[in-house]
């Protein structure tokens, strides 16, 4: 036997479970985004996709960062903890949008990289909306051949 369902924001009508497990699905969303989403100065900040290589010599970071100039962002090494920082500004638009998929605000990507790094050496260079940074090892913890004495 079943028992009729009663919603206090529906009018009188049918129950309909696909939309009562639409209404669950964007609800869900929205707790998973401020659950990952960190809140600095009142304000969401969210990650963006990233990449981490190492080569023989160095760690190289790409960052996903479409839209977003020079002036907007920032890089800095604390230890060995790589962090990018800034914001994608809104545009200014006429009309009336109707779908928003893209980020923006405030934004900040962290990695901490696993070896001594030399922190003088580091290069940046944005290109076509992907931020590659070239994190070279430390001199020290390059691996060295050593060769073997005897008979």
């Amino acid at each position: 036997m079943a028992l009729p369902a009663v919603r206090a924001t529906s009018s009188l009508g049918r129950w309909d479970p696909f939309r009562e497990l639409e209404d669950l699905y964007t609800q869900m969303g929205r707790w998973m985004e401020n659950a990952f989403n960190r809140v600095d100065q009142g304000m969401p900040v969210w990650a963006p996709l990233a990449d981490v290589s190492e080569t023989e010599d160095a760690y190289v970071v790409e960052v996903d960062l479409p839209g977003v100039k020079r002036d907007d962002m920032a890089i800095e090494l604390v230890g060995s903890e790589l962090a990018v920082t800034g914001e994608i500004k809104e545009k200014e638009r006429q009309g009336l949008l109707r779908h928003r998929t893209r980020r923006t605000g405030q934004f900040s990507y962290r990695v901490t990289l696993p070896d001594r790094v030399d922190a003088e050496k580091i290069e940046a260079a944005l290109d076509e909306g992907v931020l590659t940074i070239r994190v070279p090892k430390s001199e020290t913890i390059k691996p060295r051949r050593i060769a073997i004495k005897g008979k």
